[in-house]
């Protein structure tokens, strides 16, 4: 629990000094529930669990959202297509969650962003019921998902959907192809960092006082005859073969929240005798971002695609264009874009540009994994977004499936079984809780003219901080007070502050360059650089934080490089192999390398001591 004499604010705060003592805490408390996993779903579980007051610990092998979870199509929805796979409920319960981070669990995070649903044109009066009759099944199928959403707008936290005639479409999105467009539907639906809504969620959970450290790698379960006792964890950060490097970690339950790598400890179950019940597969999506000056538009766009729809939407000074949907085999820490799957996203989008793009217009790429409950069906795009919890083993939970908009679902229905285990009959109460930077942030966003001058920054840049962080920015702007250095923008990326980088090492959890230009901030992919021209200045500024010397700055920058180096060559070759085996040719930050497992899995367990 909290130290009430602390500010929720201040009990945040991902320090170094704090993961020194999570860490000790982790050696020597006994909780009542260890995640395993850093990904929304998981630190969605550790914020539900805390609010219970129960004893909470979380430990991701890497960074928080270092996966799926900062991979994503930036949007919180409801899934417009599930609707005609008959989903009724998946899409009711994400649109009602959609509502609540919109409105009241993050709105400082979540907001509204337009996308048309052009309607093509066959041409001339024969084309004329066809041309009817997809507006009007496209527009009865919009209508259904404002309903699912709730008609009046308390809790909807979006407009509603309108019909646009053909000039009405190409006056918000110009760069619409008038030869193929007989008019168009504009719906809304919500938008959202991933990466920086999962670090939230870590935060809110670590200031009710739960345990959460990262570079803290799950490498085998405890247990006492059947039922698991906890977990022994390695902390990447430590010196290999040290005593801390190594340790067990006591928990009366455990729950893997472990996405694309559940099927890694169901393998393992089975080495013991036991079925875990459930099995996930890997979806490949891949992402283009192309600068906002390729495409004239005002709104995003939903495409048909011949096995899935493609999103066209809207990102700062930038378009995301994705996403693709094919099964993935290989290395899952880093999945590859390969040309084929850059040259597919091309060829969709395309076709309803009036100025076709071309690789020259692509700052960057980047590739996800999505875990789908796995069925009988040949398609990744036509397997189920549900979600599973099952208990393979006494005081073991796994949670799997799903899709980020129903995080809190998730790990509210996976803690309620823990909460059953332990006596605990408290409900969740994530739908009441705001995340951090969410209180303050309506009446801070009102006043945030006056609220710039007084601190002596511009509008622009206060209104930057705001959607980022919320009420924390106070936190950034006392940084900045302290040292006027750090309002100076980032090398290589102006949209972002210094003080955004010291803050991501001083409060974030941020332990590697990588972590700030790839989740952070995503420079990695908002800029035709890859975050190479910014390497340097970030480094120095979180080497202050960190005490990092020369050479660990030095490191830090070469391991970047090869990053960047290793996925530009990926999305050079043919295919998923070659790509993958590029890939790979850069080593991972915390260590995996050397000790990567015959699939390349770093968050593998081995079986049970």
């Amino acid at each position: 629990m909290r130290d009430p004499n602390v500010s929720r604010a201040t009990a945040s705060q991902l320090s170094p000094a704090r993961r020194a003592d999570d860490l000790r805490r982790l050696r020597a408390e006994r909780f009542d529930v260890l995640i395993i996993g850093g990904g929304v779903t998981g630190a969605g579980a550790a914020l539900d669990a805390a609010s219970r007051g129960l004893k909470v610990a979380l430990v991701e092998a890497r960074d928080f959202a270092a996966g799926t979870s900062s991979r994503s199509s930036k949007l919180i929805h409801g899934g417009l297509r599930y609707l005609e796979q008959l989903e009724f409920g998946l899409v009711h319960e994400a649109l009602t969650e959609r509502g609540l981070l919109a409105t009241r669990l993050a709105p400082h995070l979540v907001r509204p962003v337009p996308i048309l649903v052009p309607l093509p044109d066959d041409g001339g009066l024969r084309g004329l019921p066809a041309r009817i009759w997809r507006r009007a099944y496209y527009g009865t199928g919009v209508a259904a998902y404002d309903a699912f959403a709730g008609l009046l707008g308390g809790g909807r936290g979006m407009p509603m959907h309108r019909h646009l005639s053909r000039e009405g479409a190409r006056r918000v999105f110009p760069s619409l192809r008038a030869d193929r467009l007989a008019g168009a539907i504009r719906y809304f639906d919500g938008q959202v960092d991933d990466a920086r809504l999962v670090v939230t969620l870590a935060r809110t959970a670590a200031s009710l006082g739960a345990t959460v450290v990262t570079s803290a790698r799950a490498v085998g379960l405890t247990r006492q005859a059947r039922e698991v006792t906890g977990v022994r964890v390695r902390d990447l950060e430590a010196v290999p073969g040290s005593p801390d490097a190594e340790f067990e970690v006591r928990a009366r339950t455990v729950i893997a929240a472990t996405g694309v790598w559940s099927d890694d400890l169901s393998r393992m179950l089975n080495d013991v005798g036991l079925r875990p019940g459930l099995r996930v597969r890997a979806s490949k999506g891949v992402h283009l971002v192309v600068p906002r000056s390729a495409i004239t538009g005002e709104t995003g766009l939903i495409l048909r695609t011949p096995t899935s729809v493609l999103f066209v939407i809207p990102w700062g000074g930038h378009w995301i264009i994705g996403t693709t949907d094919t099964d993935w085999r290989l290395d899952r820490s880093h999945p590859a874009a390969s040309a084929r799957d850059i040259d597919y996203l091309l060829h969709q989008v395309n076709g309803v540009l009036d100025k076709p793009l071309t690789t020259a217009d692509i700052e960057g790429v980047y590739a996800g994994l999505r875990p789908l409950l796995s069925g009988e069906a040949d398609s990744t795009s036509k397997l189920s977004r549900e979600h599973a919890v099952v208990e393979p083993m006494l005081g073991l939970l796994l949670v799997a499936g799903g899709k980020y908009t129903t995080y809190r679902v998730m790990a509210a229905d996976v803690v309620d079984r823990a909460a059953r285990r332990l006596g605990n009959a408290r409900p969740s109460r994530t739908a009441d809780l705001p995340l951090l930077g969410a209180d303050g942030y309506a009446a801070m966003w009102r006043d945030r003219a006056d609220l710039a001058r007084r601190h002596g920054v511009p509008v622009g840049v206060l209104e930057h901080l705001l959607e980022r962080y919320g009420s924390l920015t106070t936190d950034l702007l006392a940084l900045i007070a302290a040292d006027p250095l750090l309002a100076a923008p980032l090398a290589g990326a102006p949209e972002y502050l210094a003080a955004e980088v010291t803050y991501a090492a001083r409060a974030e959890g941020a332990l590697h360059l990588e972590d700030v230009l790839t989740r952070r901030a995503r420079i990695s992919f908002e800029t035709s650089h890859r975050g190479l021209d910014s390497a340097e200045h970030a480094a120095e500024l979180m080497g202050a934080v960190l005490g990092w010397n020369a050479d660990v700055r030095a490191r830090e920058v070469e391991h970047y490089r090869a990053r960047v180096e290793a996925e530009r060559q990926s999305q050079l070759m043919p295919d998923d192999a070659t790509a993958d085996a590029a890939r790979l040719g850069a080593p991972d930050v915390r260590g995996f390398a050397a000790d990567r497992g015959s699939d390349s899995d770093p968050s593998g367990l081995p079986a049970p001591r």
